[in-house]
């Protein structure tokens, strides 16, 4: 072996042991993250502000607050607008976006560093050559941040009947985007796990798409028929706020759900 190559194997060599001493240290952090106790001003946050956490079993609170010890201590949270970002927006936004990861592998949303939150709405130039923007309520980036407005998170979070949560919807497409672009396919427990959701989900898409083309009352938001990313996100909100009736009158898409997250939020109405 040259001594070239032979530098270029240490270094290799160096780079992996690198790596792997990181990410054992990295988990053994994230395990006694998972076990440090949950603040009392942080429960007393929530008890106020978000109605999920105090529908959720006891079983399941212990590794709710375990997650959200981890997501607190890995993403960043900036403010926009001049916005101070406070404790309770910090415990209230970690709390819904960890309840979909509640049995979901080791992990808190991987490719994302920062949380953004405005005040309220917020303006984003269109990509078109209209020169129009629009408002928003929040966004979420395959690479990137999520963006929320706050006016919307504590009045979506207060709100748990209405189907509409834009922290459960913005974290849903993170989880989308996982396996690469939103396309409402996100990764699934086994292969063989995508022809039922496909054809559940897909059959779901094009009634919604249906009964607000024919103006229909739906239980879930008219949002879901712009396309399918939208569709499970939005199904997702309707899955831990309309539990009862998404099981009632879409049962298939409710069962595929409960498979996906492994909850039953039906069960803690």
């Amino acid at each position: 072996m040259t001594p070239s190559w032979s530098y270029a194997v240490l270094a290799i060599t160096a780079l992996v042991l690198l790596f792997n001493y990181r990410r054992t240290r990295r988990a053994q952090h994230r395990k006694m993250l998972m076990t440090r106790p949950f603040p009392v001003e942080w429960e007393q946050i929530l008890q106020q502000t978000t109605p999920l956490y105090k529908l959720l079993p006891h079983s399941l609170k212990p590794r709710l607050q375990g997650l959200i010890h981890v997501f607190l201590d890995e993403k960043k949270f900036v403010g926009c607008q001049d916005l101070t970002v406070t404790e309770e927006m910090r415990v209230t936004i970690a709390a819904q976006a960890c309840l979909l990861l509640l049995h979901r592998p080791e992990h808190v949303y991987p490719s994302l560093r920062t949380i953004a939150i405005y005040p309220s709405t917020y303006s984003v130039k269109r990509l078109d050559d209209t020169g129009t923007h629009d408002r928003r309520a929040g966004e979420s980036w395959s690479y990137g941040p999520v963006v929320l407005s706050w006016t919307h998170v504590s009045g979506g979070t207060s709100n748990v009947t209405d189907g509409h949560n834009v922290v459960l919807h913005e974290f849903a497409h993170q989880l989308d985007q996982e396996n690469g672009a939103a396309d409402g396919a996100p990764v699934l427990e086994t292969r063989a796990s995508y022809a039922s959701w496909a054809r559940v989900l897909s059959m779901e898409y094009k009634k919604l798409c249906a009964d607000v083309e024919k103006h229909h009352r739906t239980v879930m938001d008219d949002y879901g028929a712009t396309k399918p990313a939208e569709f499970f996100a939005v199904a997702t909100e309707t899955f831990f706020e309309k539990p009862l009736t998404m099981q009632r009158k879409h049962p298939e898409l409710y069962a595929e759900l409960t498979n996906y997250y492994k909850l039953d939020p039906a069960a803690w109405q």
